[in-house]
């Protein structure tokens, strides 16, 4: 199915948005969701199905100094 994650266009095979998490290896912890400009909570990520052109922007923390 193709996506547009942070601007970018990717086809991938998945069902929910906890997969596209998972798929590009980020840490569940320290990431917001925000899917067609609404966030969305990581409690309802197993629930919220994707479909072909859903526009997902996914924020990463990362530590550092």
């Amino acid at each position: 199915m193709r996506l547009q994650i942070n601007g970018e266009e990717h086809d991938l095979n998945v069902v929910t948005l906890k997969d596209v998490v998972k798929h590009f290896g980020l840490q569940e912890g320290l990431v917001v969701t925000e899917v067609d400009e609404v966030i969305i909570d990581r409690s309802d990520w197993n629930d919220m199905k994707v479909h072909d052109g859903m526009n997902i922007e996914l924020v990463h923390f990362v530590g550092g100094g």
